[in-house]
C-alpha cells in the first residue's frame, strides 16, 4: 500500500504536464469568469445589506482578470469608497485571498510587509476573492461600513445571492 501512495504524485505529476503540454500548444486557454449579471445581483445583495444595517458603502465587483463588472455607491458613500471598493476587490483576486487576511499578514516589521506599497493594492477588509468550481472568478469588495468586519459582512451577502448561480 506504501508503494501505491509513493506512486500516485508522479502519475499525478505527469497527468498535470500532460495537460499543461496540450494547452501550451493550443495557445490559448479557457477559464471562467463572473457575468456582468451575475456580478450585479451580487453588488445588489451587499449594497442592500450594508443599507439594512444603516450603512452608506461602495461595492465593486471585479472579473478574474481584476476588470470592474460592477461598481455601486450608494448616495451618501465616501468618495474614498470607489477607490477602496475596487482596490479590495482588485487586491483580493490578485492575491487569492481575502483583504482582512491580507491585512493581517503585511503589518509592519512582517516579511511580506512590502506588498502593502504595491500601487493599487488596499489592505483593509472588505475583500473576497469569488470561486466556484475550485477556480477563481472574481473579486468582490465592499467599502463604507464602519470597520472592516463589516465590509466583509456585506460582500459575504454579495456572493451568498450569487451562489445557486455558480457551478
Amino acid at each position: 500500500m506504501t508503494h501505491i501512495v509513493k506512486a500516485l504524485p508522479f502519475y499525478f505529476v505527469v497527468a498535470l504536464s500532460g495537460t499543461a503540454q496540450a494547452e501550451e500548444a493550443r495557445g490559448v486557454y479557457s477559464a471562467a469568469t463572473l457575468t456582468p449579471e451575475t456580478a450585479l445581483v451580487a453588488a445588489q445583495a451587499a449594497l442592500k445589506h450594508c443599507r439594512n444595517a444603516g450603512w452608506q458603502v461602495t461595492v465593486a465587483v471585479v472579473d478574474r482578470s481584476s476588470m470592474p463588472l460592477v461598481v455601486l455607491r450608494d448616495r451618501y458613500a465616501g468618495f474614498h469608497t470607489l477607490d477602496a471598493g475596487i482596490g479590495k476587490a482588485r487586491t483580493a483576486v490578485s492575491f487569492r485571498t481575502p483583504t482582512a487576511q491580507l491585512a493581517e499578514r503585511t503589518q509592519a516589521g512582517r516579511p511580506e510587509s512590502g506588498i502593502r506599497g504595491l500601487p493599487g493594492v488596499v489592505m483593509v477588509g472588505g475583500g473576497l476573492p469569488v470561486e466556484a468550481g475550485g477556480s477563481l472568478i472574481g473579486g468582490i469588495g465592499v467599502s463604507g461600513a464602519p470597520g472592516g468586519e463589516n465590509d466583509v459582512s456585506c460582500a459575504e451577502a454579495g456572493i451568498k445571492a450569487i451562489e445557486d448561480q455558480l457551478f
